[in-house]
């Protein structure tokens, strides 16, 4: 049996074209007089949305700002109602949808915990059970009983994390809880829900923008749009879907705002003029490059003045920008060298092991000093695909390298 069931679900709001006096007196009018009130259409946050989650599911929803990820979770929290459809949910609900909603600035810490757990649905002798464990994983033993509001934003985070992963529920509704803390914090909440998610065997659904940590922890994802369902998948098909269409966004508006080679750092001693890359054996400048196949890189630069035992550095990133390796001329440098006037670089991939994917081209100049004179990233975008005899095997699903290993199997003497 489903735990979760949406049924068509749609969520309208009506937004109204201006709130001043001067509108609604307006308004008025022509309602008395019959006349019809000026009205804007109705705002679909949610259009036409089916799925269903079944016990012990990770579900991740993922989409742009405004794509209906925070209403979806705010109708399963019973915290708004569909405008049309059904939704039903069989089991007791935890919603994690804004992390230390109810805190009280002129409360202590430990007073907080007992109001906030109130607020969640724990009754004082399970907060009392719970309490220690609570301060603990918040890190905030020394300063439990010293008043909220002299807390660093982190530290009310922190517990706010605490007090509302101890709720035993059901279905776990989560929106951004993955995102709170330092560094260190972070992980140590992304253990806590595969803790839950593992041991406790939960249902969640989990909204974020961090797509590659979702991937991680769900075992679906669904992408929405403009309030309806794209893609309902496997993690890495969706995800790899919106990176897709996000990166596409991003090259539309880079070519509208004529800034492809643009710099993020520039001295003024060199200008990029192009960048190209080639497949293997290719004499045209190509958009896909072959699994395991070699690759090229072509850049056309001028030097406005002469630049002494140059270094350039090239390397590749996500559209997401994740850094997945680089290479530098200085490993190559024989003698003296030196950039002065039009240049052409050209540099080879003799095994392109760049997982199938998007990726783009960063890259940067120095001179024998390290002084950095030219950095830009997403300078050119290049997709990696598979043959057909790649294809048809097995590819990992997950990770930007396919690692050109030799298989040895023997029985063991």
């Amino acid at each position: 049996m489903h735990v979760i069931e949406l049924d068509h679900v749609t969520k309208e709001y009506r937004l109204s074209p201006s709130k001043s006096l001067k509108a609604t007196v307006s308004n008025a009018v022509d309602r008395l007089l019959g006349r019809p009130a000026i009205d804007a259409s109705p705002f679909k946050a949610l259009d036409d949305v089916s799925f269903s989650v079944d016990p012990g599911e990770v579900v991740g929803i993922i989409g742009r700002n405004g794509a209906g990820k925070s209403t979806l979770l705010k109708m399963l929290a019973h915290v708004t109602q569909p405008t049309r459809g059904s939704v039903a949910i069989r089991g007791s609900v935890a919603p994690l949808i804004e992390v230390g909603a109810g805190f009280v600035g002129d409360l202590t810490g430990r007073q907080n915990i007992y109001v906030n757990g109130a607020i969640l649905g724990l009754s004082r002798p399970e907060i009392n059970r719970k309490l220690d464990e609570i301060v603990a994983f918040a890190e905030l033993e020394q300063f439990i009983d010293t008043p909220l509001k002299r807390y660093s934003s982190g530290m009310a985070v922190r517990l706010g994390f605490a007090v509302a992963t101890s709720v035993d529920a059901d279905v776990l509704i989560i929106d951004e809880v993955l995102a709170v803390g330092d560094l260190d914090f972070q992980k140590k909440c992304f253990d806590r829900m595969e803790d839950i998610i593992k041991k406790k065997n939960k249902t969640l659904l989990i909204v974020g923008h961090n797509v590659r940590q979702l991937e991680r922890i769900s075992t679906r994802m669904i992408l929405l749009d403009k309030g309806k369902v794209v893609i309902d998948d496997l993690p890495v098909r969706v995800c790899n879907l919106y990176l897709e269409r996000t990166s596409r966004r991003s090259d539309e508006r880079a070519a509208v705002e004529n800034r492809t080679l643009r710099p993020l750092s520039d001295s003024g001693e060199i200008e990029v003029t192009g960048i190209e890359v080639f497949a293997a054996g290719g004499t045209v400048p190509a958009d896909d490059v072959v699994l395991h196949k070699s690759m090229s890189i072509r850049v056309q630069f001028t030097a406005r003045k002469r630049i002494s035992r140059p270094e350039v550095i090239i390397g590749f990133h996500t559209n997401d920008f994740v850094y997945v390796g680089s290479a530098s001329s200085a490993a190559l440098r024989e003698g003296e060298q030196a950039f002065e006037g039009p240049q052409v670089l050209q540099c080879t991939l003799s095994d392109t092991v760049l997982r199938p994917g998007i990726y783009y081209i960063r890259l940067a100049f120095s001179d024998g000093f390290r002084r950095a004179i030219w950095y830009g990233e997403s300078l050119r975008k290049f997709r990696v695909v598979a043959d057909e005899t790649v294809a048809s095997a097995k590819l990992p699903e997950r990770g930007f390298i396919d690692l050109p290993i030799t298989w040895n199997f023997r029985p063991h003497p």
